[in-house]
């Protein structure tokens, strides 16, 4: 493992900005599905929206970049994974397999609208 030898000291990650094809599909999934909270967005010359998980914030920008690259994405933490599955799958989501990284956490996967990766991860 790598000593920390920066100066810089890093407070977490305030937010993850990611490109979506439909904001307001978007929004549909991360407001009405996962639950997120809207905050107020200045008008930015392009469609968008900021929203509130936990203490951090996920931007959607309403711009095309393409297929979204298949490996990349962000996490979500969750108390229950489980249940998570469940919830997406009743609501017509595909998500993959609970997998487990041992003595770590327990994660799932699914897509937005405009096919980004998320994560759901249940620390252990």
């Amino acid at each position: 493992m790598r000593q920390r030898t920066s100066a810089i000291d890093l407070q977490g990650i305030h937010h993850v900005s990611i490109n979506v094809e439909d904001v307001n599909a978007a929004l549909a999934f991360y407001v009405d599905v996962l639950g997120l909270t809207p905050l107020p967005r200045p008008d930015m010359g392009f469609p968008g929206a900021w929203l509130r998980a936990g203490n951090q914030e996920i931007h959607l920008l309403g711009l095309s970049s393409g297929t979204p690259v298949k490996e990349q994405h962000f996490a979500l933490q969750v108390k229950d994974v489980d249940a998570v599955a469940t919830e997406l799958r009743r609501l017509g989501h595909s998500v993959s397999k609970v997998s487990e990284i041992q003595g770590i956490c327990r994660q799932i996967f699914s897509h937005d609208p405009s096919g980004n990766m998320v994560e759901f991860n249940q620390r252990l």
